[in-house]
């Protein structure tokens, strides 16, 4: 599903190059679950950024599912973006003015064509992850954990073919981090395919694949 070979990210900071990844390779196939764990400033988020096509990398080749997705424009791969991604972030990103139905169903404004069913949709996934009773809930009237999952459930509300999490329990005490972890493991014995960064072995254990990044580079 993901194929990449010879990544590499450079940032220019007061006139020098800074490299981030140097010359990476990483192959991931359907229905896998895999942890990138490093320390801070390994590259691990930059990598997530590039596989789902937020960032672009400085050289190399990445292709998902047979498609190159490097040179894409940014209409083609916020497309790509809509249609074959979901999220999940360590700072929830949930728009505090919109319910948590409404937050959900913000996805449905980046397909290519109107998603009648979207309110449906979003209802079901959120009593999937077990929200359905919050609806209508700001936000500010959810826990940690809450928001968590309600972002879990925007994550997969359009049926993603793979979901990318950026430390998803960072914000979490240990014992919500690992509802979450749970249900994140649901969703990949479901069929979804699960790439998550994490600095936490423990979470990093749940993954059935794990790489560990050192200085922008996969340890041998």
């Amino acid at each position: 599903m993901i194929h990449a070979r010879a990544l590499e990210k450079a940032y220019t900071k007061a006139g020098n190059s800074i490299p981030v990844l140097r010359g990476m390779d990483i192959d991931v196939e359907r229905g896998e679950f895999i942890a990138i764990t490093g320390a801070s400033g390994s590259g691990k988020s930059t990598l997530l950024h590039i596989l789902c096509a937020l960032d672009r990398p400085s050289a190399g080749r990445y292709a998902f599912c047979g498609r190159e997705v490097a040179g894409l424009d940014d209409e083609a791969r916020s497309r790509l973006r809509a249609s074959s991604f979901g999220f999940v972030f360590q700072g929830f990103h949930l728009l505090p003015q919109l319910s948590i139905l409404e937050n959900v169903s913000l996805p449905f404004m980046y397909c290519a064509s109107p998603q009648p069913d979207a309110p449906e949709r979003a209802r079901r996934a959120l009593e999937r992850v077990g929200l359905g009773h919050r609806l209508d809930h700001t936000p500010a009237e959810l826990s940690g954990g809450e928001m968590q999952r309600a972002a879990i459930a925007r994550a997969i509300v359009v049926r993603p073919e793979v979901v990318f999490a950026d430390e998803p329990t960072g914000n979490l005490d240990s014992g919500t981090g690992a509802q979450v972890l749970d249900l994140l493991a649901e969703l990949n014995r479901s069929g979804t395919t699960l790439v998550l960064v994490t600095h936490d072995a423990d979470v990093a254990a749940r993954a059935g694949r794990r790489l560990h990044l050192t200085d922008g580079r996969f340890d041998a």
